[in-house]
């Protein structure tokens, strides 16, 4: 409702004194209500404003003198790119869109590594079937199979690297006995060799995915960290996921947000009026999974509650912590305790001051980090800059001095052409040490005799050189 000082300053310069009698033509109602708050000028709002301040918008460049169709398009187009970046939040570290993009190739991954795995089953199970029964883990049976190879050249000298890849002595026993009594047919080296590069390529996707999970966790405790506390990394970020963003988990409303990831189920409820389904993604929570059977919906209502709750704190404060997520899943624990033993749990009043106190003292430590490491940078940054400057004027002065040596060298030079140096020896002191005798300037006259016989002979040999070069032409 506070007019911005710009429009003021606009308005104060372009109304004539007597504003009573002056009504303007907003086209936005909220602008209007706030220079008829703030100036005391009447604003009308209708139809016909809105068509003149389309017709104004359309012949903009027509009616403002200077500026052409051209630059008002690369104007708008500014103001396009601006407004983008300003839906994006401008905290690089905070952006979900990271979110979105690494649990769904999480997802991705999961799929492709499950089928690949199976694959490896199918392909070295010709040769070694008694090995799916005692390593059921996908990511382990390939190691496995990648190492072992033949199986009729196991032994007992390779019993230590199994052990470090099923991490069990027993199974790492079994898998060499089993070898010993397989029924599986023999496979050429070529076979062999195509299986353990398969495997190879399932094991470094494997190892990616674990990679990207620790990625997405960290991006989580960097946008969501409340979300993430109360729910888990992977639940919160497919809930971000489904959502769009985190701004729209925050608008959704706890109902909306308790079956989402169930639209199908829930559209299909409706249809044949039927039970509507209670729970959707969150029902990848623990917490749902450790209630009974009667109370799975209660504990997701519940659960859904305090997961929009915690998502609108992460979405609208400045400095996001994990206080308030770790406060509300104590709430959900005590709530699934009710549930089981009758206990009361806290009321939500007393648990969410103890939550603005520590969350309070938090935020202070994490400014008061920022505003040291903003003290070093600067620091750093002026240091550089001192640095440069003292190299900026080494080299002036160092050039400075190379031209004056220069200028003094040439000037010596000319003074030795022109004059001759008089025949005066130092006569050495007891003490060892030379000083030079002051010379007497001579008078201008004795200079002038003594500088002409040089002169006479420059003039002489220009003349013959000039006399050579016309007999020259002549020949």
């Amino acid at each position: 409702g506070v007019l911005h000082e710009d429009l003021r300053l606009l308005l104060d310069t372009a109304l004539p004194p007597k504003r009573k009698k002056v009504v303007l033509g907003v086209g936005d109602a909220k602008m209007g209500a706030a220079v008829l708050e703030e100036l005391g000028v009447q604003c009308q709002t209708g139809g016909v404003v809105a068509e003149l301040m389309r017709g104004i918008r359309l012949h903009f460049p027509a009616l403002v003198r200077g500026l052409s169709a051209q630059s008002a398009a690369k104007a708008q187009l500014g103001l396009g790119h601006s407004y983008s970046r300003a839906k994006v939040k401008f905290n690089v570290h905070r952006v979900d869109n990271m979110i979105i993009q690494s649990i769904s190739l999480l997802d991705q991954l999961d799929k492709d590594i499950n089928t690949f795995s199976m694959r490896v089953r199918s392909w070295y199970g010709y040769h070694f079937p008694e090995l799916i029964k005692i390593v059921p883990e996908n990511s382990m049976y390939c190691r496995v199979a990648k190492f072992i190879g033949n199986r009729r050249e196991l032994s007992e000298e390779s019993l230590e690297g199994l052990e470090e890849i099923v991490m069990d002595s027993a199974k790492a026993q079994a898998i060499l006995e089993a070898s010993r009594s397989s029924m599986g047919m023999d496979i050429s080296p070529l076979d062999l060799i195509n299986i353990e590069s398969f495997s190879r390529r399932v094991i470094s996707l494997s190892d990616y995915r674990k990679g990207l999970q620790e990625y997405l966790r960290s991006k989580m405790s960097q946008v969501a960290p409340s979300l993430s506390a109360l729910i888990g990394e992977v639940v919160g970020a497919r809930l971000i996921s489904h959502a769009g963003s985190l701004t729209n988990l925050a608008k959704y409303p706890a109902s909306t947000v308790q079956i989402l990831g169930a639209e199908k189920a829930l559209f299909r409820a409706l249809k044949t009026r039927g039970n509507t389904p209670k729970y959707g993604l969150i029902f990848h929570s623990t917490f749902i999974g450790r209630a009974a059977a009667k109370n799975k919906g209660r504990i997701s209502r519940y659960l859904a509650n305090k997961c929009t709750i915690a998502s609108r704190i992460d979405c609208f404060s400045e400095v996001p912590t994990s206080v308030f997520g770790d406060k509300l899943r104590e709430q959900v624990e005590e709530r699934l305790a009710f549930y089981e033993t009758g206990e009361p749990p806290r009321k939500n009043l007393e648990v969410m001051k103890e939550a603005v106190v520590e969350a309070n003292e938090v935020v202070a430590e994490v400014k008061r980090r920022q505003e040291k490491k903003e003290k070093k940078r600067k620091k750093r940054e002026k240091r550089r800059l001192e640095a440069l400057a003292a190299a900026a004027e080494e080299t002036a002065e160092n050039s400075v001095m190379e031209t004056e040596e220069n200028d003094v060298g040439a000037k010596k030079k000319k003074k030795k052409k022109q004059q001759q140096p008089e025949e005066s020896e130092p006569e050495p002191e007891e003490n060892g040490v030379e000083e030079e005798e002051e010379e007497e300037p001579l008078p201008k006259k004795k200079r002038k005799v003594m500088v002409e016989p040089e002169q006479q002979e420059e003039e002489e040999k220009k003349k013959k050189k000039k006399k050579k070069k016309k007999a020259a032409a002549q020949d």
